[in-house]
Formats: structure tokens, C-alpha cells, sequence
């Protein structure tokens, strides 16, 4: 795709991006009054966060898969329908089981958006070129996060009520559906498909009972019961039987051999820190700051302005950086350092921390998420092929979103036992003897209905409870850090797809490293032409590889040709300069044969060659070739010499039709790739027209 048509698709994806984020950024500021208002409690509170991290989270592996057998723009559709319906009915919920349930539903849709939007950007846009675009998606994180809160903020202060918080998404769900389906163009690999129907119920039923367990024990059940036995256990045999079945299906939801892959299984563990710290930094601030330190919903959204400014200004400048150097490594490591950091520190905050130093706090995270949530999936997507984009980035989303569900299940339960243990001992302190009225599990979320005596007991504790959840949650993180600080750099590629399937023995992660210094002599030769197809001379011809360092330097003689040698294999960069005009580049892969390749110095690409009989060599004169455009419209016509030839310069790069023509001939169209800077020498041959359509053609043109 174009860049122009890449921005009219981005301005679908973001929007769609942007209802979802909204809906949880809303909804957060919002948990206290809606709980408060259907009589909620602090492990109901958890659920309604839970429920669509655990629909969400199981179906994303699902989503990812279909994606890489139907349609990407089909499927996206229907989750914005799914998350659409699941947000609508969320306004009408008229008790915390039934909101429970819709966003249960919602959930599903989410797994869908979540997982879709990195696979429909990575079938667009390849790697390296990527980074142009994470600018937008960081942008719309930043909006949606900033707005998120202050919107959901305005709405529960307004007469409008909490029910608005799920409404107010659906006209832009809505426009995002119209404008995908008008604007998003991709094509749809036809393979045979296998759906892995016991597979995908083991693995959803496997994740959906670990992640009730984590939410349940501690306050349903104990931590260490037969209840809990009986969770892990369950979990533990279909997650087993899931493993078995995806190691045999031919088409797996999630394909065992990409663990192979050690910078896949490393990208895994650290996307589960990095949700833990996301989702429990969005959920657990809200509460904090309402409850802890009795603001307003708007005003706790704007508390929280320092991690999105931190996440937006990571995001975005990491990503053009990136684009430029093709380097990711040093940019993950920083947001490892800096996530830990910034969660420990929030470790140390009480219901009385300056609030001002907290914000810098907030800041550090927030840089640590933006140079990890995108880096991540970026760094899986550079390793694997095209036909298998949907399962690892769904299965790296699919990580993250499991590592939130179940840390903000883990979190809420230490939050509950901790703000339990606060209030008893606070109340202890005043002589009284609480007796399991006000607790962290099963207490109430209106603070104001309290006796006015113990207001600040539970704000208090909930205050210096907070600390103990971050203490927690940067135990997680270093886990990111570790996993991080041990992927291997692997320059991100230029290419949609990745080379072919690497021979036994050999890794898919062995293949994708571009720059590995194989010992095998490649030679390159080639010609430097004008627009007009003439031969330059004197040239300067550099050919690198993909770590900029310099493999071999020549320059072109009278005819224009040039050699050049490589000790190397794989993905190089060839750049032609001479004087003043402007340098030709272009991306050549050596296989330690020889290879020609032509270059053209104005940067634009060209087809030349002939129009023969076919099975003979026979020229054909006269005969008409245009090039069309993905549009269809005519980009050049040229009509064959008499020996045949026939050439097309000054060719803007991308996909084009080839249709040949001749009296006597039948019509001839083929699909033609037109390189930056490359002159492609493609021959075309035309079959003799049947004899008696040729009589009829020739009495339509008398007549005419």
C-alpha cells in the first residue's frame, strides 16, 4: 500500500483503536460511583475490570488465527460489531452481575481489537518502515488516556450519570466501521482451512479457570484449599491437553514451534509484566486517588496526565528513531530500566505522598510502557513470516492481556487483605473493635455513607495499601527487564514477509538475522542507467549490509556496468552517487551466488524487454503494451520496435499490470513489481489468435 492509502486504512484502525481504549479509560474513573450506585463490592470491583481482561485475553489467540485464515478487514469488523453491542448493553446493566456479564461480552470484542490492529498494520507496513506509524498509535494512546479519564470524569459529575460512560463510544465505533470498510484493501491468502476447534476450548477453557482462581482465592476460597486445587488442577489438565493438541493439528491456534524462536519466547515473558503494570497502574490509580485522596473523577483522570505524556512521548519518538536505525534493543532496555524504577518508587506512597513527587513517579512508567508495548510485538513480527503474523502477534497480545487480568486478580486480592488488615489495625488503635463490619473485601465504596469518624480509617488505609500493590507489581517487572536484556538484536527488516521457511535443523530466528556473517562469496553485477536507459559512467557504487558496515566499494566504466563482491549473505544496501545527481538506492539480497541487478540514478524503477512469439523467437513488432496502476488507470503505453523491444522508464515504485496487445495475437496481462531504483528485464510472450476468432476480429475491423 501507498503512504496515502495507508493513512486513509490508519484513520479506521486508530479510531477503532480509540473506542476501545476509551472504553476502559472511562470506565476506570467511573468504578467507584458505579458500584457505589448498584451496591458493589471491592472484589466486584475487581470482576468488572477482570471479566473483560479474561474474555478479552482468551479469545485474543482465537482471533489471531482466523486472522491468518479469513479475511483480517472481515474480522476486524466484527469485533468493532462484538465490543459495540457488549458496550451498549453495559449502559443498561441494572446490577453488578448483569454488568458483569456485558462486559464479559465486551471483552470478546476487545480481544479481537486488540489482537487485529497489530496484524492488519503488519500486513500494510513493513518493520523497518513501521516505526513512521507508531507515532499515530502513541498519539492515540496519549488522547484516549487523557480524554478517557476526563470525559468518564464529566459524565458520572454530570446529569448524564455513569450509564454515558459505555454509550458514548458507540457513534465512533460505529464511523470506524464505515471507514474501514472503505478505505482498508488488503488481500486474502486462499489457503486451506482447518479450524482447531478442541484446541482453541482447551486454551480458552485452561486460561478462563486459572484466571477465576486467581480472582476468587484469597476471598471466596482460600489461597491454598480444595477449591483451589481443584482451580489449578483443571487449569493445569486442559492447558496440558491443549499443548498435546496444538503439537499434532496441522493448523494450531497457537503454533508451538514459534517458541523456538528464543527472541518470540522472551518477547512472551516480558509482555506479562508489562500488562501487569498497565492494567494495574490504570485500575488501582483511579481508585487511589478518589478514594485514598478523596478527589473527583475528573480530577483523579488528570492526576494520571504524567504517565500518559510519559507513554506518548516514548512511544512516538522511540518509533521514528527506530525507523531510522532499524534498532530496538537499546530503546527496551531503557523501558525495562525505567518501568522498574518507576513502580518500585511507587511502592513508597502512602495516603499522604506529595503528590508532585508522585507525578514523577507516574512519568517513569509511563516511559517504560512506551518503549516496551509496541517494541515488543514489533521485535516478534521482524522474526516470523507473513502466514504465521497473526499468531504471534496475537499470542505476544495475548500474554500481555493475561498477564493484566491476572494481576490485577492477584493485585485486588493483596489490595483487599491489605486495606482489611489496615482498618482493623487503625480501628485496634482507637479502642475499637471492628468485628469484620468494614473490610477490604466486602466493604462499601461509598465513603461518604460511612460514620464520619471512620472516613478517614478507610481512606487512610486504602492510601497506604496502594504502595504494597506497586511493591508487587515491580516484583513482576523484573522479570520484563531480564527477558529483555536477553533478545537478541535483529535489525528490523524492509521487507511485508519473511524468507522462506528455513531447512531442518535450522531456526526460524537463525534465518531472520539478515546480517549473519555466513562465510560465502556472493558477487553482484550490474548496470547504473538514466531515465532514457543509457549507460553512466563513473558512478560510485557502495554496497553495506544491514549494520551499516561497509562490504565492498566500485565504480562503473564506460559501459556503465559494475562488480562487486560480498563475504556475506543475505539482506544488503547497494547506493549509487555521482555528482549532482540525485543517489539511487536499493535493497539486494545475497545467497552466495552471483546476482545481477541494475540500478537507475533517478530513483525510479523501469521495465524493459521484448515481445516474442511464443516458442519461438520471433519478434513482434507493433505491438501495444500499457501499465496500469492498482487502480487502474494508465500509467505508461509504449509500442514494441520492430525487433520487439520495448521499454518503461520513470516508474514511481509499486504493484502494476502489464497488458500487451497485437493484431493477430491473443491479449496478454500480467501482474509486474516495479523496484526502487531496480530496472526489471522481463520478455513477454503472445500466443497466435485462433484462426476463426481472427476472421471475426478482421471483419469487426472492416466494418469499423
Amino acid at each position: 500500500m501507498t503512504h496515502r492509502e495507508i493513512l486513509k486504512a490508519f484513520t479506521g484502525l486508530l479510531l477503532a483503536l480509540l473506542v476501545a481504549l476509551l472504553s476502559s479509560t472511562i470506565v476506570s474513573n467511573a468504578l467507584p460511583t458505579i458500584l457505589a450506585d448498584l451496591h458493589g463490592s471491592q472484589s466486584e470491583y475487581t470482576w468488572v475490570v477482570t471479566a473483560t481482561l479474561l474474555t478479552s485475553t482468551a479469545t485474543t489467540p482465537i482471533w489471531g488465527k482466523l486472522s491468518d485464515l479469513f479475511s483480517k478487514k472481515l474480522l476486524y469488523q466484527i469485533a468493532i460489531v462484538v465490543f459495540t453491542v457488549g458496550s451498549a448493553l453495559g449502559g443498561i446493566a441494572q446490577s453488578m452481575p448483569e454488568l458483569i456479564a456485558y462486559r464479559a461480552l465486551q471483552g470478546i470484542g476487545l480481544g479481537g481489537l486488540q489482537a487485529l490492529i497489530q496484524v492488519v498494520i503488519a500486513a500494510m507496513i513493513a518493520p523497518r518502515d513501521r516505526g513512521r506509524y507508531t507515532g499515530y498509535t502513541g498519539a492515540v494512546f496519549a488522547v484516549a488516556t487523557v480524554s478517557g479519564p476526563l470525559i468518564g470524569g464529566l459524565i458520572v459529575d454530570s446529569p448524564l450519570g455513569w450509564r454515558w460512560c459505555f454509550w458514548v463510544c458507540v457513534p465512533l465505533a460505529v464511523i470506524a466501521f464505515v471507514v474501514l470498510g472503505r478505505t482498508l484493501k488488503l488481500p486474502v491468502l486462499k489457503r486451506k482451512v482447518r479450524i482447531d476447534w478442541l484446541g482453541a476450548t482447551l486454551l480458552v477453557g485452561g486460561v478462563a479457570l486459572l484466571l477465576i482462581w486467581v480472582s476468587l482465592a484469597g476471598g471466596s476460597f482460600g489461597w491454598v484449599s480444595w477449591s483451589s486445587a481443584a482451580y489449578v488442577g483443571g487449569a493445569i489438565v486442559a492447558l496440558a491437553l491443549a499443548v498435546l493438541v496444538e503439537s499434532r493439528v496441522a493448523e494450531p491456534v497457537v503454533p508451538l514451534r514459534l517458541f523456538r524462536n528464543r527472541t518470540f519466547t522472551l518477547s512472551v515473558l516480558a509482555s506479562l509484566a508489562v500488562g501487569t503494570a498497565m492494567f494495574g497502574g490504570s485500575v488501582f490509580l483511579g481508585q487511589y486517588y478518589q478514594i485514598a485522596r478523596g478527589f473527583s473523577p475528573t480530577h483523579a483522570g488528570l492526576m494520571t496526565l504524567p504517565m500518559v505524556l510519559g507513554l506518548a512521548v516514548a512511544s512516538t519518538g522511540a518509533g521514528q528513531v527506530i525507523s531510522r536505525t532499524g534498532r530496538t534493543k537499546p530503546f527496551m532496555v531503557a523501558g525495562g530500566i525505567s518501568l522498574l524504577a518507576g513502580l518500585f518508587l511507587l511502592s513508597t506512597v502512602d495516603h499522604a505522598t506529595n503528590l508532585t513527587l508522585m507525578g514523577g513517579y507516574l512519568a517513569l512508567v509511563g516511559l517504560g510502557l512506551g518503549f516496551l508495548m509496541q517494541n515488543l510485538v514489533l521485535v516478534v513480527q521482524n522474526t516470523v513470516a507473513m502466514k504465521d503474523i497473526g499468531s504471534s502477534s496475537s499470542v505476544v497480545t495475548f500474554f500481555r492481556s493475561l498477564g493484566g487480568a491476572a494481576g490485577v486478580s492477584a493485585l485486588g486480592a493483596v489490595l483487599s487483605a491489605r486495606v482489611a488488615t489496615n482498618i482493623a489495625n487503625s480501628l485496634s488503635q482507637m479502642g475499637i473493635h471492628s468485628g469484620g463490619a468494614v473490610s477490604g473485601g466486602g466493604g462499601t465504596f461509598a465513603i461518604s455513607s460511612l460514620p464520619p469518624a471512620l472516613q478517614p480509617v478507610v481512606r487512610g488505609a486504602f492510601g497506604d495499601a496502594t504502595g504494597t500493590v506497586f511493591f508487587v507489581a515491580g516484583c513482576i517487572a523484573v522479570v520484563t527487564f531480564l527477558a529483555v536484556l536477553f533478545i537478541k538484536e535483529v535489525p528490523l527488516r524492509r521487507t511485508l514477509d519473511a524468507d522462506a521457511p528455513a531447512p531442518a535443523g535450522v531456526s526460524v530466528e537463525a534465518v531472520s538475522v539478515v546480517e549473519a556473517p555466513v562465510e560465502m562469496t556472493s558477487v553482484l553485477r550490474g548496470r547504473v542507467l538514466d531515465a532514457d536507459g543509457r549507460p553512466v559512467s563513473g558512478v560510485v557504487l557502495t554496497l553495506t549490509d544491514m549494520t551499516g558496515r561497509q562490504v565492498d566499494v566500485g565504480r562503473t566504466g564506460r559501459t556503465g556496468a559494475y562488480e562487486l563482491s560480498a563475504d556475506t549473505v543475505g539482506e544488503h544496501v547497494l547506493l549509487a552517487t555521482a555528482g549532482s545527481t540525485r543517489p539511487a538506492v536499493s535493497t539486494v539480497r545475497l545467497n552466495g551466488n552471483a546476482r545481477w541487478h541494475d540500478l537507475l540514478l533517478d530513483s525510479q524503477g523501469a521495465i524493459s524487454g521484448r515481445v516474442r512469439v511464443a516458442g519461438r523467437h520471433a519478434a513482434v513488432a507493433g505491438a501495444v503494451l500499457t501499465l496500469t496502476d492498482r487502480l487502474g488507470i494508465v500509467t505508461a503505453t509504449h509500442i514494441a520496435g520492430g525487433d520487439g523491444a520495448y521499454r518503461f522508464t520513470g516508474i514511481e515504485p509499486g504493484a502494476y499490470t502489464l497488458t500487451v496487445s497485437a493484431y493477430g495475437y491473443t491479449p496478454h496481462a500480467e501482474p509486474m513489481t516495479v523496484g526502487d531504483g531496480a530496472a526489471a528485464q522481463h520478455d513477454v510472450e503472445l500466443s497466435a489468435a485462433v484462426e476463426r476468432e481472427f476472421v471475426r476480429h478482421q471483419g469487426i475491423l472492416s466494418v469499423d
